[in-house]
Order: structure tokens, then C-alpha cells, then sequence
């Protein structure tokens, strides 16, 4: 890239300076081909001024032009320069009348084979007849003068050169942190993300790069972090329910004769059913993680709590204070499973009742799921969303949840825009998800 920026830099240089300098070669060669007609201009008023007092010489001094020539009103040679001596008039192109004096340029005329020449023309009034006065020098060349031409290209080419290696030197300068930044972010892998890259000093778009960069590294450590721990917990809770089965299951074969198969089945069947609730708790956050899209109806939230609670199986009792009208937009099924989750969580914490309400408040929809149990502590009011959480009085009393419940209604809440926190009550734990209405 540094190389590539320093062949541009040099490249437009290179060009800005070529229209430069033709351009201050046409402006140039247009003062120096005035200068040169002014010239030959105040020879021909020096030549004048002889023709009024009569004193014009058989030879013309030159005056530093290539020729001059005094022309009779008959068109006859009275006067030539050194060089036009016995020669025949230069040109025999006049004024027109309404002025006295005209330039032409001549090419490859007998008198000057091969070259052109600017030749003046002046018309000077005598009462005899209209004297005519001629003055030629050769026209200046494109190239004005040779030693102009060196110092223009050499200036020229001194630009390009200190324009090219001050670019090279500057990219490398401010190139350098990239650098720096490259090399360390080849060095991170996936099993070792705790590399920064350097923040330069200065505050521009680079450092803005290398903070950008790292703020990502931090959230990607942090999720790989979570994957792994993650990982390692539903490993631990997978291999418990499959522990207890294979314990049950050594214990029978070690006595076939006395073992309750009966008692030994209901034991295998009750790891099953764990080890089925954290498969689909698993599935279920798998599908959360990637996104996907559920259905977006308008759900009434008041019926919707009520069709739940209609179809589970009591074990506690439960008071409904359930609003109607409360609709909001959202996938039915996973609305249902956040009352679920929420409701499992109550009944596992529980001394007789649980509350659940519905009702709207500044245009969200609000469902409540209240218990009367030991509550939770105000600082693990966060803790508990995480996954596979549960906090040491829920191991000692149900060893039957996941840890994933929790996590997955908090989850299906943001995925509608909305949220799922624990609030303040009088007693037990009071679970409060938030969605916004639909108008």
C-alpha cells in the first residue's frame, strides 16, 4: 500500500508539474515573442525618425535585428541593413489604410531560406508618397531559450523527486501504527484472544481504528469466554441426569434378583425427563442465538396467560388478576414459553401462592408472575438471568431446573423489543416482563 500511494503520489506530481511547465512555456514563449516584436517595433520608430529629418544612410545599422529596409513610395530599395545590401525588398504586404502598421510572419522566403521571420511593417506619410518601412527578426522558437528550458525541467524534476520521497517518508510515518496493528492482530488465535493492539498517541482515524479494534477483541473474548463456559456447563449438567441413569442402572444389575425395577425405572425415567427438559432448554437457546425469526401476530396477552394457566397442571395455587385488551405483537408459542419458564421458576421457590397479572403501563404490556417464597437477594436480581444459573438455596430445594429457564425468557423478551427484570414486593420474587403494545 505505502509503495502503491508513493507511485500515485508520484505519478500526479509527475503530471501536475508537466502541465506546469508547458503552461509557463506557452506563457513564456508569449512574452518573449512580444518582447521580440516591441524590438523590432523601436528599430523601425529609431528609422522613422532618420526618414523625417532626411538623414537616412545608404546602409541602415542593423540594431540587432536580422534586417531593415526603407521602401520608396515608387517601391523601390532607398535603404537596406548590412546583411539586405543589393537585395530585394523583404515583403509586399502593406497596412491597410486605416492603420500604419502591420506584423506578418513569413516562412522559407528568399532572403532567409528555412526560417520564419516576424516582419513589421510601418507606413510613414510624406507629401511625395508613403515611405514604407520594413524590420524582420526570426520568430522566437517554441522552446524559447535553451538555458530557460533546463532550469524549468530541472526545478520541475526536483519537485517530483522531494514530492515523491516526502510522500514515502510521510506514508511510512503515518502507516506505521497499521503496521503495528497488523502484526499484532496475526498473532491473536482463538484460543489465546487476551492481545490488544497499540493506540497511537495522536487522536486521529487510525487511533479511532485501534480503539475500534480492540473494544471488538474485548466483546469477542467476552463471547468466546461465554461459549466456553457455555460449554462446560451444559457438559456438567448433561453428564448428571446420565450419571444418575448409569448408577441406577450398575445398582440393578449388581442384584437382579432383589431390585424394584419398578422403583428403578421411575428413578431412570425422572433423569430422563431432566435430561430431555435441558436438550430442549438447549435447542431452544441454539435457535435464540442464531436469530431466527418467529411469527409476529397480534397476541392478547390477558388470553394468552389465561390459556396457559387453563392447561397446566395445578400444583400450587395460583391467583390470576388478568386484564383484557393488553395486545401486543409477537410469536404466540415463545410468549407462552417465557409464562412457562416464569411460572416453573415461582413454583420451585414457592410457600402457597403464586400471582400472575396482566395490565398495561405506559404502553407496554406488563405480565406479572409473583411468589411467596424466600424471594431474591436484590444483588443477584442480574445473577440469575444468566445461564445455567441457580443460586444455592434453588439446588438445595429442586435439583429438577436447568438453569436455562430464566435465561431463555429474558432472551424471547428482547427478541420482541422489550425486557425481563425482577422488581420490588412485599414478599417472594416478582418477575416483570415488559412489551410493547400494539396500535
Amino acid at each position: 500500500m505505502r509503495g502503491r500511494l508513493t507511485l500515485v503520489a508520484g505519478l500526479v506530481m509527475t503530471l501536475l508539474c508537466l502541465s506546469v511547465l508547458a503552461t509557463a512555456l506557452i506563457g513564456l514563449r508569449g512574452l518573449a515573442s512580444q518582447y521580440n516584436v516591441d524590438r523590432v517595433v523601436r528599430v523601425t520608430l529609431k528609422t522613422i525618425h532618420l526618414l523625417k529629418k532626411d538623414q537616412i544612410p545608404d546602409v541602415l545599422p542593423s540594431q540587432g535585428i536580422a534586417g531593415l529596409q526603407v521602401i520608396r513610395p515608387d517601391g523601390s530599395v532607398e535603404s537596406s541593413s548590412v546583411l539586405l545590401q543589393g537585395k530585394p525588398r523583404m515583403a509586399y504586404f502593406q497596412p491597410p489604410n486605416t492603420t500604419v502598421r502591420q506584423d506578418m510572419v513569413h516562412c522559407d522566403s528568399k532572403l532567409w531560406p528555412g526560417q520564419c521571420m516576424v516582419i513589421v511593417a510601418i507606413r510613414v506619410y510624406n507629401p511625395d508618397g508613403d515611405y514604407l518601412i520594413y524590420a524582420a527578426d526570426p520568430v522566437v522558437p517554441w522552446y524559447v531559450d535553451p538555458r530557460a528550458d533546463l532550469l524549468l525541467f530541472l526545478g520541475a524534476g526536483l519537485i517530483v523527486v522531494v514530492t515523491t520521497f516526502g510522500t514515502y517518508w510521510l506514508m511510512g510515518k503515518a502507516l506505521r501504527p497499521v503496521d503495528a496493528i497488523s502484526e499484532e492482530l496475526a498473532t491473536i488465535t482463538g484460543s489465546d484472544l487476551d492481545h490488544r493492539v497499540p493506540v497511537p498517541k495522536h487522536h486521529d482515524e487510525i487511533r479511532r481504528l485501534a480503539e475500534t479494534a480492540n473494544a471488538t477483541l474485548d466483546r469477542l473474548e467476552e463471547a468466546v469466554e461465554q461459549q466456553r463456559r457455555f460449554a462446560s456447563d451444559a457438559s456438567h449438567d448433561l453428564r448428571s441426569p446420565l450419571t444418575a441413569m448409569r448408577a441406577e442402572i450398575e445398582g440393578a444389575l449388581l442384584d437382579v434378583e432383589t431390585t424394584d425395577w419398578r422403583e428403578t425405572g421411575g428413578a431412570i425415567l425422572t433423569s430422563v425427563d431432566r435430561l430431555q427438559a435441558l436438550v430442549d432448554d438447549l435447542l431452544q437457546i441454539a435457535r435464540l442465538d442464531s436469530g431466527a425469526p418467529g411469527r409476529m401476530d397480534p397476541v392478547d396477552l390477558g388470553q394468552l396467560a389465561a390459556a396457559e394457566l387453563d392447561r397446566r397442571r395445578r400444583r400450587v395455587r395460583i391467583i390470576r388478576e388478568l386484564e383484557p385488551g393488553v395486545v401486543i405483537t409477537g410469536d404466540r408459542l415463545r410468549l407462552a414459553r417465557v409464562l412457562t419458564n416464569l411460572l416453573d421458576n415461582a413454583e420451585r421457590h414457592v410457600n402457597s401462592v403464586v400471582v400472575v397479572k396482566v395490565y398495561e403501563e405506559d404502553g407496554s404490556g406488563v405480565l406479572e408472575v409473583v411468589d411467596d417464597g424466600a424471594g431474591v437477594p436484590h444483588d443477584k436480581w442480574e445473577h440469575v438471568f444468566q445461564r445455567f444459573t441457580r443460586l444455592d438455596a434453588a439446588r438445595s430445594r429442586d435439583a429438577g431446573g436447568t438453569g436455562l429457564g430464566l435465561a431463555i425468557a429474558r432472551q424471547i423478551c428482547e427478541s420482541h423489543g422489550g425486557s425481563l427484570g425482577i422488581e420490588d414486593s412485599v414478599k417472594g420474587a416478582r418477575f416483570v416482563m415488559r412489551i410493547p403494545v400494539s396500535r
